[in-house]
């Protein structure tokens, strides 16, 4: 077939099918976002117009926006499907390397399609390009390298026959998964080649199982067998296989406790009596009790990173650690007894070897003592008598109102761990807090994302400085018909970050509006609820809780209604925070009062646990 590269592209883009967790056929893309520019309007455009009712195309505002709900979509399909992301060349294209970042921290499969500068150089630069003195052969594509889990520039036609297949392995490989960058100069685009009619057949790609080395399951069953106070840490990686009722089989079958990280949240209903809470810095006073006094700790589908381990302070030093994970490279990590595979294959083979062993019911018992003490914790926080509301209060009001098929998200700032702390889920899938490279500006972009691909009503919950990076996509959402709630607590600037500022003997500056350097005598402020307004969606105010509850309830109903964002802003007190007593680990001067929480903390950290 004589094709364009990228009509060729496009045609191998819609033969791609996917699996998925249920059994289902989907598309592996379902859509396109796009901004068009002089690198791609003309070749992947017209390519993707041809085919208009097939693909569809999505528009977005900001490149990094486009990448970051790309990326929301694939969270909220548990990575079966993947959305792509064009842009031009230039800033366009450099835009997009945030949102690279957030996928690849994450293992979030998108495929990203910037337009690169000119094979044949003509005319040389061309508007947008970067000329590195040092390197000919450089673009500002070179940037997605260190973002990327795979890379390519295609210089011509006939390189799509050897590259695409490596393409369609990484983003569905549970290993390798991540964003996947071809660089598309503008000519080739258009340069037309005799392509086999073969590469257009349909694929539909299953995640493979692959199931670990006997050998590492017989010596993880072994330290298990051995131990005393086993602890269970459910990861991400519980869910992109979806083992997460297999988990909670095998803990019920062993007596076993368990936590979750970040990207482990909602997999265990939260009254389960074996759920010990979220794990590690946001996440519960409950599951890091448990924790410090494990000696053995099964870590399934997670990369265990500090905020999860409190900077590696929150396990006792005498910890041993078996880690059960897709990727090697994340099982080998803190001298872990590593058993690399899938995590439903792999707990399978486990309690294959492990057979009717029990733990102490004493242990086994604390979990729902230690949550209970937790529990009660979060009622007084949602219970206290405040003229504004606390973000723990904002956390309740939104969970009492959700329902079990719901999704709420966030990403950055203070609210990752108001929401992992203290939502109190089903055990259906239904959070995604993008921890792992905390982009703020994700909150909306991400939503936006998710409402595409998630069948319940996602809600978002950012700060008034989130919203002040990304809310372009309020409008993107609003226009193309994907509705979301967005809760924006509006606390007068960078609260979490003055936070640390301060609680470590910082003064303030820079970060509450107070502090910041201004010109004005009365310095102006954000009106978010008009401002959503201007931008096409239903907006509420609150400032008490009750209000808020009101609020929140007919902005559920508004987006539903009208198809469209609904946004409630609420006015929220900046230093009201849900402790999980856990230390981290950040640079701090020997000047200032919280250096010896500093020193003692690192006299407290586990740098190498080993075999």
């Amino acid at each position: 077939m004589k094709l364009t590269t990228a009509q060729a592209l496009v045609r191998w883009l819609l033969a791609q099918r996917s699996e998925t967790l249920d059994g289902r056929e989907v598309p592996l893309f379902p859509g396109v976002f796009a901004i068009f520019g002089h690198g791609n309007v003309l070749g992947l455009g017209t390519a993707l117009e041809e085919h208009r009712d097939e693909l569809p195309v999505w528009r977005g505002h900001t490149e990094q926006g486009m990448g970051l709900a790309a990326a929301g979509y694939a969270k909220a399909t548990q990575r079966r499907q993947v959305g792509v992301v064009t842009s031009s060349i230039g800033p366009g294209a450099l835009n997009l390397v945030t949102a690279a970042g957030v996928a690849h921290a994450n293992r979030l499969p998108v495929l990203l399609l910037p337009g690169d500068t000119f094979v044949n150089r003509a005319p040389d630069p061309v508007l947008q390009q970067v000329e590195p003195f040092h390197d000919g052969t450089a673009t500002v594509n070179d940037a997605f390298r260190a973002v990327s889990r795979y890379f390519d520039r295609i210089t011509r036609p006939e390189q799509l026959l050897a590259t695409l297949p490596q393409v369609a392995r990484v983003l569905t490989d549970p290993a390798d998964c991540g964003p996947v960058t071809l660089a598309l100069p503008q000519d080739v685009q258009a340069d037309v080649f005799d392509f086999p009619e073969t590469l257009f057949e349909p694929v539909t790609h299953r995640v493979p199982r692959p199931r670990p080395d006997r050998r590492a399951v017989t010596e993880a069953a072994g330290v298990l067998r051995a131990s005393r106070r086993p602890l269970l840490v459910l990861g991400g990686g519980v869910r992109y296989s979806g083992a997460g009722r297999r988990a909670l089989d095998f803990a019920e079958q062993h007596g076993i406790p368990v936590t979750e990280t970040t990207a482990g949240r909602t997999l265990v209903p939260h009254e389960h009596p074996l759920h010990a809470g979220p794990l590690g810095i946001t996440g519960s006073a409950s599951a890091n009790a448990l924790a410090a006094a494990a000696d053995v700790v099964l870590a399934v589908g997670t990369r265990l990173q500090d905020f999860t381990t409190a900077s590696w302070t929150v396990f006792s030093p005498d910890l041993r650690l078996v880690t059960l994970n897709a990727a090697g490279f994340d099982a080998v990590k803190h001298g872990a007894l590593a058993v690399v595979g899938d995590a439903l294959a792999g707990l399978d083979d486990l309690t294959a070897q492990l057979e009717s062993w029990r733990v102490d019911p004493q242990w086994t018992s604390r979990a729902a003592e230690e949550r209970a003490r937790w529990d009660a914790h979060v009622d007084a926080l949602r219970g206290a008598a405040t003229e504004i509301p606390s973000y723990a209060q904002v956390v309740g009001v939104v969970n009492d109102l959700s329902r079990p098929h719901d999704y709420v998200l966030t990403a950055s700032g203070g609210l990752p761990g108001e929401l992992i702390g203290g939502w109190r889920g089903s055990g259906e899938v239904s959070m995604d807090v993008e921890y792992g490279f905390s982009c703020m500006g994700y909150e909306l972009s991400g939503a936006w994302g998710a409402a595409m691909a998630h069948p319940g009503l996602v809600t978002t919950l950012l700060g008034d400085g989130s919203y002040l990076m990304l809310n372009s996509d309020l409008f993107s959402a609003a226009f193309a018909g994907h509705p979301f709630v967005a809760v924006v607590c509006d606390n007068d600037g960078y609260a979490v970050i003055a936070r640390l500022q301060q609680g470590q003997g910082g003064k303030p500056f820079n970060n509450f509006y107070a502090d910041v350097r201004t010109t004005h005598t009365a310095a102006p402020r954000v009106d978010f609820a008009r401002h959503a307004e201007a931008l096409g969606c239903t907006a509420f105010s609150a400032t008490s809780v009750a209000e808020l509850r009101d609020a929140y309830a007919k902005a559920r109903a508004a987006a539903v209604a009208e198809n469209r964002p609904a946004v409630v802003v609420v006015r929220t007190l900046p230093a009201a925070w849900t402790e999980a007593g856990a230390w981290w680990e950040v640079g701090v001067p020997e000047h200032l009062a919280g250096r010896p929480e500093f020193d003692a903390g690192k006299r407290g950290q586990v740098r190498y646990l080993g075999r």
